[in-house]
């Protein structure tokens, strides 16, 4: 079970989307679970074939528990049992009696198969099933939705496995944290962004709808590389060790929950990406976060938090660092207002920037220099 947040203590297991004797990659999604912010896909980071699954669906275990055997190659899979001698005693892992999935009406269907189709209006009888022993999982529901299953008109979907109430005492909870425990610095900066928006209208002019960018991508990406040259806001902090830099800058990204909540997943390696590349893969995040489909890297990643809420009209955001990482930026909304451009005063399009850093780690000066280095990145947008 992976633990998907600094507040997370156990997660429920939803569904396997893999079976014993299959093949799997790194990168492939092999089961769902559940946690207080939501359903998440559990992803795989090796390649080998899937052995013994020790867990069902509808346990809650604790984080750190072992869900699976993966066996390195598939030659070694008849060997499996010598792999099976590894695993921690019975006692370690939580089993119910109930097995992988429910008997309804002569078929086997898992309990998050049956509560979609349910929701969704969908015959059982229409229903194929692809899992252990021919069981009905969740994404033999979502296929049979997508090729002609109805919804009521009196039925709302929602994001699958999200409970608002839930999600809200967890963010409670890691926000009561970290402002109990980490002392928090705050700086703002205005920012001119008349040549990022210049350079953005110029860059749309002869995209696509689909294809054009948004100041996002341009504020994201300004952001990594002023992380490459101020590292000390990119990594971790614990009572243990201090400070651990990131090898890597993979920015956590605050999305709205529709209906209420907020989420932060991953995009990564932002400071590798094309503004292109970044606005596909903020597209398709912001998609999955709403709809309840992210992976469980794009929550245990994060190196840092960028955060905006202009488009809800605010002018400044300062915001809580979420534990363990040691800084969150905020972005407010685009306003016009009088600068002084030499002896002359013009109005421009600013947006403020604020940074809220961990003080066991950087000071003020160091923070200044960073939020003036994003500044710096931001009047050069055709260089991001």
């Amino acid at each position: 079970m992976p633990s998907l947040g600094a507040d997370m203590e156990a997660g429920t297991l939803v569904e396997w989307l893999k079976n014993p004797g299959d093949a799997v990659h790194r990168g492939d999604i092999v089961a769902v679970v559940e946690t207080d912010k939501g359903a998440i896909e559990v992803e795989i980071f090796m390649d080998g074939t899937m052995g013994k699954q020790l867990v069902v669906p509808e346990t809650k275990v604790p984080v750190g528990t072992p869900l699976a055997i993966i066996v390195g190659t598939a030659e070694e899979m008849p060997q499996a049992p010598r792999h099976e001698e590894k695993v921690p005693p019975p006692s370690a892992i939580v089993v119910p009696a109930k097995g992988i999935a429910a008997v309804t009406k002569g078929l086997r269907i898992s309990p998050a198969a049956r509560k979609l189709a349910v929701e969704r209006g969908l015959s059982f009888d229409a229903l194929t099933g692809s899992g252990p022993e021919g069981a009905i999982v969740l994404g033999d529901v979502e296929k049979a939705l997508a090729t002609g299953g109805q919804t009521p008109p009196a039925v709302i979907p929602r994001a699958r496995g999200l409970d608002m109430d839930k999600m809200r005492r967890a963010i409670a909870a890691a926000m009561a944290k970290s402002k109990r425990e980490i002392p928090h610095y705050y700086l703002a900066t205005n920012i001119d962004v008349s040549r990022a928006q210049d350079w953005l209208t110029q860059t749309n002019t002869t995209r696509e709808p689909d294809a054009r960018l948004l100041m996002a991508t341009l504020t994201l990406k300004a952001v990594a590389l002023a992380l490459r040259k101020y590292p000390k806001f990119n990594g971790f902090y614990d009572q243990l060790r201090g400070f651990t830099a990131a090898d890597c800058i993979h920015i956590g990204t605050a999305i709205a929950i529709r209906g209420g909540g907020l989420i932060s997943p991953a995009i990564h390696d932002c400071d590798k990406l094309s503004l292109d590349e970044m606005m596909v893969k903020l597209r398709d995040l912001v998609a999955r976060a709403r709809e309840g489909r992210l992976r469980s890297s794009e929550l245990t990643d994060p190196t840092i938090t960028v955060s905006s809420l202009g488009e809800r009209g605010v002018e400044s955001l300062y915001g809580i660092i979420y534990p363990p990482q040691v800084a969150i930026v905020g972005l407010g909304k685009v306003t016009s207002q009088p600068v002084a451009i030499g002896q002359k005063i013009e109005v421009r399009p600013v947006m403020t920037a604020t940074l809220a850093a961990d003080h066991r780690v950087t000071d003020g000066h160091l923070g200044s220099r960073f939020l003036n280095e994003v500044v710096a990145l931001l009047q050069e947008p055709g260089e991001l």
